[in-house]
């Protein structure tokens, strides 16, 4: 019998459901003073539903976005839960301002004013890379 949305998950059941061993899991618990699930007798860890969205947002933070451990320690402390929650639900996190990246329709025009913004900017940022160097 399949458990329901709202029930508690194992360890094990959490790992499965994310797509990451258990040993990955009890590390980031060490990581991450946010991931907290309940511990019974014998310290078995139960993962409460809003445990594995948070585990989500993480996995997509560190798997997906190519966030460092610092990197998602950062953007928790920076944006609270909330932004974990929402990378877990298939919002990217901008990583300069921590805004959520929605899709958006761009005009050909649009487009293109930023095609050539980014440019500049990657221009300017070689040039910075240049001088740093020396």
């Amino acid at each position: 019998m399949a458990k329901g949305p709202n029930a508690f998950r194992t360890i094990s059941e959490a790992a499965d459901e994310l797509g990451v061993p258990q040993h990955v899991l009890r590390f980031w618990e060490t990581k991450f003073s946010f991931i907290r699930p309940m511990k019974r007798a014998g310290g078995r860890r139960f993962y409460r539903p809003q445990d594995i969205a948070v585990l989500n947002g993480v996995r997509k933070l560190l798997h997906d976005e190519g966030y460092t451990i610092k990197g998602v320690q950062k953007l928790h402390k920076d944006l609270g839960v909330k932004r974990l929650l929402e990378a877990g639900q298939g919002g990217g996190v901008s990583p300069v301002e921590g805004a959520v990246i929605e899709s958006v329709d761009l005009s050909p025009e649009s487009r293109n004013r930023l095609s050539f913004a980014l440019d500049d900017l990657n221009a300017v940022k070689a040039r910075l890379d240049a001088l740093l160097k020396h």
